[in-house]
């Protein structure tokens, strides 16, 4: 019988399946924070309609609590499927390729830890290419979360996320699914290397404290710290790229940066601050939780002959 040997590597379709699966996970269980964001992200459009009014939304539970109120609980997981497709896909593959691109940009015989750097470009990277493939299924996603109570006799833009694919498509062509793609590839080549290189870093740095072991405890700490610094460092983007995508008048990121500086200053960049946190914050806890237990199972020594 020929020496049984361990199956030590996982493969980059089994650690795309298992990040794709995170990703999809995690975005199910806070997809109501995440529409709360945009609603409050897109606020002065509602306050400005027809004159000034005072703010519809105000925090994240009074926001989730109108909405709920108003259009019934399921309004907060709205753009779930859009969100599914975008996680399915660009989860998958600015994980999934996080791995490979540091070995990569370090070459194959590196041995040591790998430094900081290194680990931050490979995220913007793989943030970068998952994006402009996954454009489309974001832009989905916001225009169907921004979609508030209509009033009676006034006709939904769109009945779901493959309706919203085909209506954008017809009437304003295949070109309008990558609408905000600049603001989109630069928010989430930057969170993406904040995430993961943070992630990476901060438990890099836990696991070198005497007590601490590579176990829940350990990812839960990394998981906030990934998220913290994410918001941090994406939120005047990821106002920007909602903006655009909620609302096809801004000519171009840097009208739309302009203007919304210029009608409502610096803070606007991070309206929805809160709700943002909340939801990275948890989102990263469960996404890196239950990736590394996934991980686990394809990683548990396999034999063959």
């Amino acid at each position: 019988m020929a020496d049984l040997k361990p199956k030590s590597q996982i493969s980059f379709a089994e650690i795309f399946l298992c990040s794709a699966f995170a990703a999809c996970f995690a975005e199910f269980c806070t997809i109501p924070l995440d529409t709360a964001k945009v609603r409050l992200q897109l606020q002065s459009k509602i306050a400005n309609g027809d004159g000034w009014s005072p703010p519809k939304y105000r925090g994240l539970l009074g926001t989730v609590a109108t909405i709920a109120r108003e259009e019934g609980p399921s309004a907060l997981w709205k753009g779930i499927t859009a969100g599914l497709h975008r996680q399915f896909l660009y989860g998958g593959l600015r994980i999934g390729l996080y791995g490979p691109v540091k070995t990569l940009l370090v070459g194959s015989d590196f041995v040591g830890d790998i430094p900081l750097y290194q680990k931050i470009l490979a995220a913007l990277l793989t943030g970068a290419l998952a994006i402009v493939v996954a454009n489309p299924t974001d832009l989905v996603k916001v225009r169907l979360q921004a979609e508030g109570k209509l009033s009676a006799g006034v006709p939904r833009r769109y009945t779901g996320a493959l309706d919203a694919y085909i209506t954008i498509t017809r009437q304003e062509g295949l070109g309008a699914l990558w609408t905000g793609l600049g603001p989109n590839i630069a928010r989430n080549a930057i969170i993406n290397a904040a995430e993961l290189a943070s992630y990476d870093q901060v438990k890099q740095t836990i696991l070198q404290i005497p007590g601490f072991m590579d176990n829940i405890f350990t990812h839960l700490l990394a998981g906030l710290g990934a998220g913290f610094f994410a918001v941090c460092i994406g939120s005047p983007i990821d106002v920007v790229k909602s903006r655009m995508m909620g609302d096809s008048s801004y000519k171009n990121t840097m009208d739309c940066f302009i203007k919304t500086l210029k009608n409502e200053g610096f803070i606007a960049f991070y309206k929805g601050f809160l709700p943002n946190f909340t939801r990275m914050g948890s989102w990263n806890v469960i996404m890196f939780l239950t990736l590394e237990q996934v991980k686990k199972i394809f990683a548990r020594e396999a034999y063959y002959d």
